[in-house]
């Protein structure tokens, strides 16, 4: 008997993936994998890495599948490995710039779009990098709160659950952080 994957449930995807059911945690991967990216990308202010990152938070999450209460939402479980992938990526990148002074390589252009014109095209997607890499240098305690609230739309309750605080700290974290980005960004 064929089980309706996309019907199930993130619990029941994740013990049939424990199962043995590769096809279930492609499902769970799937349904998580582009929240899981834009999270990662308003750490890491790089979409290369980003992608990485997802990857990397994936493969972690597969082999501490069995440590998953299916009872909790996958969502604030695997949102947790990533924010641990990204802190982990925020060391090395630091350790790497103490011994070059070389820069990342800058994000390639995208294939223009016919109906924006290309100068405002390049005046947004300077705008926009410039504020991906103002939410990278956020603290970190302040950058975990502004991406899970303002990028991934996380509630106040889902983003406490996710990185161990309580509600009050959260919104206290996203008032900070937006005063220091909006600070930041006035420069």
């Amino acid at each position: 008997m064929s089980i309706d994957l996309a019907a199930c449930s993130d619990g029941e995807l994740a013990a049939l993936a424990i199962g043995g059911r590769q096809a279930a945690y492609g499902e769970l991967m799937r349904r998580h994998r582009d929240g899981i990216f834009r999270l990662l990308r308003g750490h890491s202010g790089d979409a290369d890495a980003a992608l990485d990152l997802t990857q990397q938070a994936f493969i972690a999450a597969f082999a501490a599948l069995r440590s998953y209460d299916g009872a909790r939402p996958f969502r604030l479980w695997i949102a947790r490995i990533a924010i641990n992938k990204a802190h982990d990526w925020n060391r090395r990148r630091k350790v790497r710039r103490m011994f070059t002074f070389a820069r990342p390589i800058d994000e390639a252009s995208g294939i223009a779009d016919p109906g924006i014109p290309a100068d405002v095209q390049l005046d947004d997607r300077r705008a926009l990098e410039r504020t991906m890499r103002a939410i990278a240098q956020l603290p970190v305690n302040l950058r975990d709160v502004l991406v899970l609230r303002t990028i991934e739309g996380m509630s106040q309750a889902e983003s406490a659950g996710v990185l161990g605080v309580s509600e009050k700290a959260v919104e206290t974290r996203l008032y900070r952080a937006r005063s220091k980005l909006m600070e930041m960004l006035r420069d």
